[in-house]
């Protein structure tokens, strides 16, 4: 069993603070305690999914956590193509620096590990048929 934790956005954190601290700026003067603690909860919501995203490969069994919120199980047999992206759709990844995973024909999920190359050595270990594509790099 491996735990690949998730590669964490410097841009997206930046994101999140500006939005939550924007929304309380009005509230702060005069206090509306209601909409501060609502504030202060979104904050520590964002930031427990933030620290507790992680990816485990357990035998055949690629698992991907966020939180409490995302909690999935994937046969690495099934994952068809494993493609580079930034994506900015929601997923349990806390980066755009993203991995794109299809699996059983139309199935997707985006993730995030910190190491990505380890990471996809580590499932073609498990599965040699996965197709990988990676962005294209401009050579300056």
């Amino acid at each position: 069993m491996k735990k690949y934790p998730s590669k964490i956005s410097y841009s997206l954190v930046i994101i999140i603070l500006a939005i939550i601290i924007g929304s309380a700026i009005p509230l702060v003067s005069p206090p509306i305690w209601p909409g501060l603690l609502i504030n202060i909860m979104v904050l520590v919501f964002i930031s427990h999914l933030l620290l507790n995203t992680y990816y485990v490969i357990d035998g055949n069994f690629l698992v991907v956590k966020s939180g409490f919120v995302v909690n999935k199980k994937i046969d690495i047999n099934t994952i068809i193509i494993v493609s580079e992206t930034n994506s900015i759709i929601s997923a349990p990844a806390a980066s755009f620096d993203r991995l794109e995973i299809v699996y059983k024909q139309h199935n997707s999920i985006l993730i995030s590990p910190r190491d990505k190359t380890e990471f996809i050595d580590h499932i073609k270990r498990i599965n040699p048929k996965i197709e990988i594509q990676y962005k294209s790099r401009k050579i300056l």
